[in-house]
């Protein structure tokens, strides 16, 4: 087993798997990665307010690698990765058990928009940081267990929608951004404006820039939430079924 030191390596060994660089983090302070063969796995502390260990290859190599990257790393990691191999990794160490599924989802082009009538809604635009408080409370009411809240480290910029009024009605996050692979992260739309577009449009602004700064772009969605998914497969983003481990109970 080898670790991997740079971004670079990380890109070579796993094939320039956007999950895997992503969790990487253009290796900044505290992460490490680690390969076996075709396996690759790399820790990631406080990716999306979690200690993530994504891994990938052939489930033979994970396995090892995975233990020896929870030994050097730490048990507070969760290993994450294609579905699949999460379940053979899981049946495979009986320290582990399924934590969760959902979906990791990717673009490097954004489909053309739709035509729509015109609202009187201001188009997306990046909010001050003087509207923290604004989007907090709107994220309150409409997504409660967004992982992406103002005032977090590495959560960059948000992007909103406004009515005529000024009201904030939707929003989208710039967050946790590796440098090839940017994150679109607290998406949410108030209740009385869903129906409308509002979360599409923004999420295309947000997307948008994403893409123009790192070259791709890519979300984590819940697997029940169907109804986020369509939209952000109508914007482009290609669906990749994922799931997370932990300590068993």
């Amino acid at each position: 087993m080898r670790e991997l030191v740079s971004e670079a390596e990380v890109v070579a060994a796993s094939g320039d798997d956007d999950l895997v660089v992503w969790a990487a983090q253009g290796m900044r302070p505290g992460v490490r990665a680690w390969a076996y063969g075709d396996a690759v796995a790399v820790a990631s502390p406080e990716a999306a307010r979690r200690d993530r260990l994504a891994v990938r290859g052939e489930a033979a190599r994970v396995v090892p690698l995975l233990r020896h990257a929870l030994a050097e790393a730490g048990p507070s990691y969760r290993p994450f990765g294609d579905a699949a191999l999460i379940e053979q990794v899981v049946e495979a160490v009986p320290e582990l058990e399924l934590a969760g599924r959902f979906s990791w989802m990717g673009t490097e082009k954004l489909a053309p928009p739709r035509e729509r009538a015109a609202g009187r809604e201001r188009p997306p635009a990046w909010l001050a940081d003087s509207a923290a408080g604004e989007v907090a409370d709107l994220l309150a009411a409409a997504s409660p267990g967004s992982y992406a809240v103002p005032g977090l480290p590495r959560v960059h910029r948000w992007a909103g929608v406004r009515d005529g009024s000024g009201a904030l009605l939707a929003v989208a996050a710039d967050a946790w951004p590796a440098p090839t692979v940017g994150l679109l992260a607290g998406v949410a739309t108030a209740s009385p404006a869903r129906g409308r577009g509002l979360g599409e449009r923004v999420c295309r602004f947000v997307a948008s820039a994403l893409l123009a700064e790192h070259g791709r772009v890519a979300l984590m969605v819940d697997d029940w939430n169907a109804a986020a998914v369509v939209v952000y497969e109508r914007l482009g983003f290609a669906r990749r079924r994922v799931a997370a481990a932990g300590p068993r109970a």
